[in-house]
């Protein structure tokens, strides 16, 4: 896959989320500004669900996600943990698997891993395979 600058990376992770959640069934809104907390509200049954999209390239079978945003300004590199109140789910596009994964960020702590190929030791406990992330959490 050719390198991508990282605002081109985010676009594509929501034009993939966008198109996996019109196959899921949902109507999918834009927010009219680039400063809200989440990319996209997906709409399906009467609910509104807002989604934070980020683009994750596999890195030694997983893929993984710090719920913080960073920033760089003139005074330097700034990190701030994520407001889980302003996001309902967190998509997570993998270029290598073309594939989105859904969670609910207030399941999780600081981060999140999820296993895309099984670990090269075989380990099972306290593994989150990214199959099982496929479908869209409904609280």
């Amino acid at each position: 896959m050719a390198a991508h600058h990282t605002k081109d990376k985010g676009d594509l992770g929501t034009a993939k989320a966008h198109a996996d959640l019109v196959d899921k069934g949902y109507t999918v809104l834009f927010p009219a500004t680039e400063h809200a907390a989440f990319d996209l509200v997906a709409y399906r049954a009467g609910a509104f669900h807002r989604v934070q999209v980020k683009y994750r390239s596999s890195r030694t079978g997983s893929i993984s996600v710090q719920f913080r945003s960073v920033w760089a300004d003139r005074n330097g590199t700034h990190m701030k943990p994520s407001d889980k109140s302003e996001v309902d789910v967190v998509c997570i596009y993998c270029p290598e698997t073309d594939d989105c994964y859904y969670l609910r960020p207030v399941d999780y702590r600081q981060s999140v891993t999820l296993r895309v190929t099984p670990s090269r030791n075989g380990q099972q406990r306290g593994v989150l395979p990214a199959a099982r992330f496929r479908t869209f959490p409904v609280a």
